[in-house]
């Protein structure tokens, strides 16, 4: 099992939502997330200056099968990706273990519904 985190614009998300859904990825978090990139400049709107350094996203947080794993990481992309410096960054973290906590099953099986089972 993966962990997979996606820090994303706030513009994506309903795409990357879609996404997911799509590739058959039924379950996951996000939050709403700041944080400092690169880019150090300030934007100018109706003759206000903003500090552009940090940046609100949105953090996706999902644990997917290995098998899932390319599916997932590739809905994303092609979901998030602008081309454009702050698309976001994406995460994978292996996973030791998954317990649902109603019935005390481990592992896979914890992630999923049996009746779904492929």
């Amino acid at each position: 099992m993966k962990k997979i985190e996606a820090i994303i614009r706030r513009t994506k998300f309903e795409d990357v939502k879609d996404a997911l859904l799509a590739a058959d990825i039924e379950w996951f978090s996000y939050y709403d997330v700041r944080g400092v990139g690169k880019a150090r400049q300030g934007r100018i709107y109706r003759g206000v200056v903003y500090d552009t350094s940090s940046i609100e996203r949105i953090l996706v947080s999902i644990v997917v099968r290995d098998k899932n794993v390319e599916k997932t990481v590739n809905a994303i992309i092609g979901a998030a990706q602008t081309g454009e410096i702050g698309d976001g960054r994406i995460f994978v973290i292996p996973i030791q273990d998954a317990i649902r906590i109603r019935t005390g099953e481990r592992g896979d099986i914890a992630l999923y519904n049996a009746e779904i089972e492929e």
